[in-house]
């Protein structure tokens, strides 16, 4: 089985603080505020984004080689091309655990900094809001690359395009450029997490569903999302009028997946990262890889940088989520790196065994495990 595919390497001052504050010295009770301060401030500097600023500014300091400046560094591919020939953007804003109330912003300043890849699903919750910060948006819609995935309780053949269709009612659009199969199982309608078997042991209805929204136009691509290598083969067994155009899973330096990697490039099936940080949990042990930091320094980039450039560079498209601007704006940020360092940092992620921290199976209560102990 091979699917025909090319890549293209495409201070606010206040005038009365002074009195006020000469008007608070008189009073010895008010000693205690510049303890307040400062304890507010500590308060403030053990959250993530203060934190990690710190973590920062240490790291440039113990930096101890000549940095090249980024002006200096090759550009990795803006773009790959789909079997369709549409042109999807290397990295992407992904909104999966985005609150209400924080993604607006994080999709607001993404579209400023110069995304045009957003990647959601209707299972995130957050697509209404999305499309709000869409339609107030000056960019055009023809620039934009929308990714939405069909929710595993809306498979029956029925169902799906009033699940497409309740998606782009949110988004505010009247077609996605992308629509994935979230997980390789499907629930019965009736209650949350009862598997229904012949659709889970067979997606071909779903698909054969997928492509009739391909032709109606609602759909320019379709794909799918955690399918291992064998689950792409019983799907693809089948006569498909469109075949994959994406196959998104966790990828990063804790869970490589070197030889889903490779099977996919042989069989022309492009990859897109989720969790390219690692999880929440991981993110900072990620950013502390002695190899990681060591290119880093070398490049005089940072370490988000290192890891989301070295994804790019494997050839595969890069979700990293962030609702911090600042992070939002550094991660759309890569450059290639040199090829001994790029050989060095992926012998030492498939140094270690890898460790998928996604897996809903036991949560799901399947008789199974989805990714089948890979």
């Amino acid at each position: 089985m091979s699917f025909s595919q090319e890549y293209q390497q495409l201070p606010t001052v206040d005038k009365d603080a002074g009195e006020q504050e000469s008007l608070q010295r008189k009073d010895p009770r008010k000693r205690r505020f510049p303890l307040l301060v400062i304890a507010i401030v500590i308060i403030m500097c053990a959250s993530l984004p203060c934190a990690r600023m710190i973590m920062s500014r240490r790291f440039w300091a113990a930096c101890h080689v000549p940095q090249r400046n980024t002006s200096t560094l090759a550009k990795l591919p803006s773009h790959y091309t789909l079997p369709s020939g549409d042109k999807i953007p290397s990295v992407a804003l992904g909104v999966w655990q985005a609150s209400k109330g924080e993604v607006g912003n994080a999709v607001k300043t993404a579209l400023t900094a110069g995304y045009r890849h957003i990647d959601g699903a209707w299972i995130y919750r957050n697509e209404e809001e999305v499309g709000q910060v869409l339609k107030a948006s000056s960019v055009p819609r023809e620039e934009l690359w929308l990714t939405s995935k069909l929710w595993n309780n809306f498979h029956a053949p029925e169902d799906i395009e009033t699940a497409l269709d309740q998606s782009l009612s949110m988004l505010g659009t009247n077609y996605l450029d992308l629509y994935l199969i979230h997980w390789p199982v499907a629930f019965k309608k009736e209650g949350n997490n009862i598997m229904d078997e012949d659709l889970t042991a067979d997606p071909y209805p779903t698909w054969q569903k997928l492509e009739e929204l391909v032709d109606k136009g609602k759909i320019r691509n379709i794909g799918i999302s955690n399918f291992n290598i064998r689950r792409i083969q019983n799907l693809t067994a089948n006569k498909l009028k469109y075949q994959p155009a994406v196959n998104q899973v966790e990828l990063n330096f804790w869970n490589p997946q070197p030889e889903l990697l490779k099977w996919s490039k042989e069989n022309g099936l492009l990859l897109e990262a989720y969790s390219p940080l690692g999880s929440n949990k991981q993110v900072g042990k990620s950013l502390s890889v002695p190899e990681v930091k060591d290119i880093a320094c070398k490049l005089g980039i940072t370490p988000a940088q290192v890891i989301i450039s070295w994804s790019v560079q494997r050839g595969t498209i890069v979700l990293p989520k962030s609702v911090t601007p600042s992070r939002i704006v550094e991660n759309l940020e890569v450059f290639e790196i040199p090829q001994e360092d790029f050989e060095m940092l992926e012998k030492a992620a498939a140094s270690h065994p890898p460790q998928r921290v996604v897996n809903p199976s036991t949560g799901w209560k399947l008789p199974f495990d989805v990714f089948d102990g890979q």
